[in-house]
């Protein structure tokens, strides 16, 4: 093995590999279909048959032509000529129709092999119940591999299936020439005929193999180059590109992306085309010289006829022009089953990488309208137990046997530091994340014993990232508890308690406006009038049956004031709604029922608002700093005790991490 885990280039080996990726796209194309694949057999070999055809039509032909033409109209080999021409253009004919049909067939099995992949590759990409693995880098370089070629589906295991089919064609003309030559002239000349082409395909095919080898090791930089490509070329950054004056810079670094990823694969084709080739043209055209001069010295002494050697001569120069590259086929099965290793190696992956809690069982079917999901009776608290987690890429715990309890239908506000863990919170209580130690429990049920699909739709969560989806302001809402998507009165009830509805009543189709400006008739939304509607979506799934509302960062694009009429319009309308809050606004922070603190993985302290203020602990500190932060500010601006994003993870810390009083406002930042 070489080091870099492959076989040696052993004719042994290269036999070997290349029967395997044979293997691997004939077990393929099953997944097409049989009328497909066998309609795709078929018109392959028609398209074999009809160029041979052609070459035996045009070669009688020849051979009848000095006779007619000696003999006259009236004569038998006139009027064999005649038949001959129209059997070839018969041929010809029948030849462009089936190239046609061969594109056809060959597209409708590779579209339907890359929905099976593209299926198959969501399946196990969704196949743990949680998003952790996913945050590994070398199963995101094999994702984007494979996914970014079956999207495109040109060099896609597909396109591989087509392009095996597609080698009965090639592959049986150059076995219907070599027959015609052994037939007409003499066996060893067919065989030779064989070895020269072939040697010609094992230095283009086998090259094309070798040169494809770098792209594995060249992904990560493919990554880098799509996205400032991207970037350059997208919407999201159109503006802030005009502004900084970013374009020379985009295109620098976008030609430096080009250039990292081309090198290796410009040196690498230099190695395994430049010299290589010579070899095998050398080879190829002392057969096919030895075929052309042994036929030349045989008619010269009267051994062959004309119908013979026109035979001939064209079946050796047909086939020679089989020696080329088949751009029907090589790239495609060569980097089509490039992908699909890629498929393969992220799905053995993902495997590997989710434990065995941590796999899905597969898609739940949500209840039928009416109908929630079993669950523990009656409100009940949260508790986490005991948990503990760490991301695989990082080597501190977030967590470390951390002990919370979620009071069942009261707010309890999330408080720390950045990177205190309060978003990993959110992941480990809706199973995007599992811990690797401790327990959660509803009530007295762990929520492992719950199947997720199930224990998922009884939680309402606006995450910081929310999605912005590019449909209807309808369907934006409904996708909180898709089942109920009919339910137009409690969308529009939701839309009514974020304070949205007004705004989407106003849009050129109301609520069935696209909330998009990439398709015609959609309007975009602001940031805050977006980041409400993603509050109207979990609001209408708490409608349809959750019973946990969770809102990190909820209102990070309003004001404060704007905030906190926000606040005590969603606490009256989730009444009885166990609610987690994460906000670094004091003036949202402090109406809650309930207040954790987090600090180096453990809860440091827990209590009311004014409990924790007359504990004279880290709350208290960073509420009285941020306090006076804002002190000089007008009452119309802010509302004291704000406390931005950067408030609580930019400032000045002491050795604990705890914010220290730097005094003036200005100084502070």
């Amino acid at each position: 093995m070489t080091a870099d885990g492959t076989a040696p280039d052993t004719v042994a080996g290269v036999l070997r590999r290349t029967a395997e990726d044979r293997w691997r796209i004939v077990g393929l194309l099953p997944r097409a279909g049989g009328p497909a694949v066998c309609a795709a057999v078929v018109v392959n070999l028609l398209l074999a048959a009809a160029p041979v055809l052609f070459v035996v039509a045009t070669s009688r032909m020849i051979g009848w032509l000095p006779p007619a033409v000696r003999d006259g109209v009236d004569s038998p080999a006139f009027g064999h000529l005649v038949t001959a021409f129209v059997v070839a253009a018969a041929a010809l004919s029948a030849q462009q129709l089936l190239a046609q049909l061969q594109v056809a067939t060959g597209l409708l099995v590779q579209r339907r092999i890359d929905g099976w992949v593209a299926d198959e590759l969501m399946t196990a990409a969704l196949g743990s119940v949680s998003t952790t693995p996913l945050e590994d880098q070398a199963l995101l370089e094999q994702l984007t591999e494979a996914s970014r070629e079956v999207e495109h589906g040109i060099q896609s295991p597909g396109a591989a299936g087509a392009g095996m089919l597609a080698l009965l064609a090639r592959y049986g003309q150059l076995l219907g020439y070599a027959v015609l030559v052994g037939l007409a002239f003499a066996w060893w000349a067919g065989l030779g005929l064989l070895v020269a082409v072939l040697a010609f395909r094992h230095g283009q095919r086998g090259g094309l193999r070798r040169y494809a080898a770098i792209y594995g090791a060249v992904v990560a930089r493919v990554r880098r180059l799509t996205y400032f490509r991207g970037v350059a070329m997208g919407r999201p950054a159109a503006k802030e590109i005009r502004i900084f004056g970013l374009l020379p810079w985009l295109r620098e670094q976008y030609r430096e992306a080009y250039l990292d990823w081309m090198r290796p694969v410009w040196a690498q084709r230099r190695r395994v085309y430049l010299k290589p080739y010579f070899l095998y043209t050398a080879v190829g055209l002392t057969a096919l010289v030895a075929v052309l001069a042994a036929l030349g010295l045989a008619g010269g002494d009267g051994q062959v006829g004309l119908t013979r050697l026109a035979l001939v001569i064209q079946a050796v120069l047909a086939a020679v022009q089989l020696g080329e590259f088949y751009p029907e086929a090589d790239v495609q099965t060569q980097f089509g089953m490039n992908a699909y290793r890629a498929v393969g190696e992220f799905r053995t992956g993902m495997r590997e990488r989710t434990s065995t809690g941590d796999v899905a069982t597969g898609p739940t079917v949500a209840p039928p309208p009416g109908r929630v999901a079993d669950r523990p009776a009656g409100p009940a608290d949260i508790r986490f137990e005991a948990v503990s987690f760490r991301y695989p890429h990082r080597t501190a715990p977030v967590f470390t046997d951390l002990d919370l309890t979620l009071p069942a239908g009261a707010c309890t506000a999330i408080v720390g530091l950045n990177g205190a863990g309060k978003t990993t919170l959110v992941k480990l209580l809706a199973r995007l994340a599992l811990p690797d130690a401790g327990r959660i429990t509803v009530g007295a049920t762990p929520i492992d014993d719950l199947p997720p699909a199930d224990w998922r739709r009884h939680l309402a969560v606006i995450f910081q990232d929310y999605l912005r989806y590019e449909t209807s302001a309808a369907d934006n809402i409904a996708l909180g508890a898709i089942a109920h998507a009919d339910d137009r009165d409690g969308i529009r009830a939701a839309a009514d308690a974020a304070g949205i509805l007004d705004a989407l009543d106003a849009l050129p189709l109301g609520l069935d406006t696209p909330l998009t400006g990439q398709l015609r008739g959609g309007v975009d939304l602001s940031g805050g009038q977006w980041q409400r509607v993603a509050i109207a979506r979990a609001l209408f799934a708490i409608r349809h049956g959750a019973s946990v509302l969770v809102l990190d960062e909820p209102t990070a694009s309003l004001d404060v004031r704007a905030e906190a009429r926000f606040f005590d319009e969603i606490i009256a309308a989730t009444t009885g709604v166990t609610t987690v809050l994460i906000s670094h606004r004091f003036a949202t922070v402090r109406r809650a029922d309930h207040i954790v603190v987090l600090a180096q993985g453990r809860v440091v302290e827990q209590g009311s608002h004014a409990e924790l203020l007359s504990l004279g602990g880290r709350y208290a500190r960073l509420f009285s700093l941020q306090a006076r932060r804002f002190a000089t500010r007008s009452d119309t601006d802010l509302s004291d005790g704000d406390l931005s994003d950067g408030d609580l993870g930019g400032g000045p810390v002491d050795a604990d991490g705890t914010p220290v009083d730097v005094g003036s406002p200005r100084s502070a930042r």
